[in-house]
């Protein structure tokens, strides 16, 4: 038997589609430890350069070296795809990870969430993201490293705010209000207004200016690229790039329960009928894979930190056992983690993943703290919302520039950090180059208004 991962690559492919999974080409590339942390912490191989990239790989580099976290893979959705293996991964880790790999590759072809992201952006993020760096570095070039950087920091800090349920190109709001429809108070006008064309045409109300916003816009990266009063082309271009990047990596985010459990329950299924792996090598993959779908624990059980391989494999195996393949296909392709963990996560499940809360009391005995199952539910979607940020909008656009955002404290249910809301506040302000305010409640859930640019 080959010693060599690669080879087993095509073994596993056709026996993948042979249980039925369907996926566009995925190149399948080994690479150096220190690659795999930097592609992790940017998002992809080559992205805008940036300071908190930097400050994130320190970050992932001492989890490391501590033990508390390890890359098996990282995988890049598009067509084709792009897997990058860590070198150090044995025969075994790689088999394993090329399986797991084919199951990503199904599930982002085939989500709708995913392929219409990926759609509107492209499906060759991996070049469309290194022609957004080389842009950056043009940048650089003609307005300098100080300038680019202040808009990075703008735009990135705002990563996290765009409206997937608007398309990626949007256009400007209307100018005016819809023209409205002449009133119309009784049977004797409606037929004479029905029957004389010159009736309506007489009654010509003047034309009223839409605000700005019309309505609370939470698109805050589309929003300041489009209506920033004195925006340079080149510092649209860089908000809009940051924005188009948030597209293709949202459906990562939001169905990160439902895309690893599907991942983990074909990687585990491919491995128990691909006979021509070595015994020693599946024993060992099969070890790999325990490790990556186990419950995390905290404690004693006071609360469970969810591991969301173990979340979305266990209520994936539980599909399957009850209604099959084509029922779990059907609802790969149709949910995100929201519908995937309210429609499937029953109690009983719950209760077996011991999800629910727990606590030790004085005589010894452990009794459950809580069993509403849909406040479960919730508890465990509730950092998903908005890729995990606050819920922010723009509110108003005043006559002097002055941009108003306000924080939907009362849905979001939480206060800002109010030291980093200021500076995010500075951030924006230095590109829109007007007073930037917003209205917030901070962690005690105080009313307070932050600015930046009052003179």
């Amino acid at each position: 038997m080959s010693e060599n991962w690669a080879d087993y690559v095509p073994r596993l492919e056709e026996l993948a589609r042979r249980l039925g999974l369907d996926w566009s080409p995925v190149t399948f590339e080994a690479v150096p430890d220190s690659f795999m942390t930097e592609i992790a912490v940017y998002g992809l191989p080559v992205r805008m350069p940036h300071w908190s990239f930097g400050a994130r790989y320190i970050y992932q580099l001492v989890q490391r070296h501590m033990g508390y976290s390890r890359l098996f893979e990282v995988v890049f959705p598009g067509n084709p795809g792009h897997a990058y293996l860590a070198s150090s991964n044995g025969l075994a880790d790689n088999i394993l990870v090329t399986a797991h790999v084919l199951g990503h590759a199904d599930f982002s072809r085939n989500n709708l969430l995913f392929r219409r992201c990926q759609e509107q952006v492209s499906e060759h993020i991996v070049e469309h993201a290194a022609s957004h760096a080389r842009q950056i570095e043009r940048d650089i070039e003609s307005h300098g490293t100080a300038a680019v950087e202040q808009v990075l920091d703008a735009a990135l800090s705002l990563e996290q705010y765009v409206d997937v349920d608007q398309p990626l190109r949007r256009e400007r709001y209307p100018e005016y209000l819809e023209k409205p429809v002449p009133p119309v108070d009784d049977e004797f006008r409606a037929r004479y207004v029905a029957l004389d064309a010159a009736a309506e045409s007489a009654w010509q109300p003047r034309k009223q200016r839409a605000p700005v916003p019309p309505h609370p816009e939470r698109d805050l990266l589309w929003f300041i690229a489009t209506y920033a009063p004195e925006m340079e082309s080149w510092e649209r271009d860089i908000f809009l790039a940051v924005r188009e990047e948030s597209f293709y990596f949202y459906p990562v985010y939001a169905t990160q329960i439902m895309n690893e459990g599907w991942a983990s329950y074909w990687h585990a299924r491919l491995l128990r009928e691909a006979d021509f792996v070595p015994q020693a090598a599946y024993v060992d993959a099969i070890k790999c894979h325990s490790d990556v779908v186990r419950p995390i624990a905290a404690g004693e059980q006071v609360a469970l930190s969810v591991n969301p391989y173990h979340l979305g494999f266990t209520l994936w195996e539980q599909i399957f056992k009850e209604a099959g393949l084509p029922t779990a296909r059907a609802a790969m392709r149709q949910d995100d983690d929201f519908s995937f963990v309210r429609n499937h996560l029953t109690r009983e499940l719950a209760s077996q993943m011991g999800l629910f809360q727990y606590r030790r009391q004085d005589n010894g005995q452990v009794r459950v703290q809580a069993e509403d199952i849909d406040e479960l539910r919730e508890s465990l979607l509730i950092d998903k919302y908005n890729f995990g940020a606050p819920r922010v909008s723009v509110a108003e656009m005043r006559n002097d520039g002055t941009l108003v955002l306000e924080h939907q404290s009362r849905i979001d249910g939480r206060g800002l950090e109010v030291e980093r809301a200021r500076h995010v506040l500075e951030y924006v302000q230095r590109v829109w180059r007007r007073p930037v305010r917003v209205q917030t409640v901070d962690a005690a859930l105080q009313t307070l208004q932050l600015a930046a640019g009052d003179s």
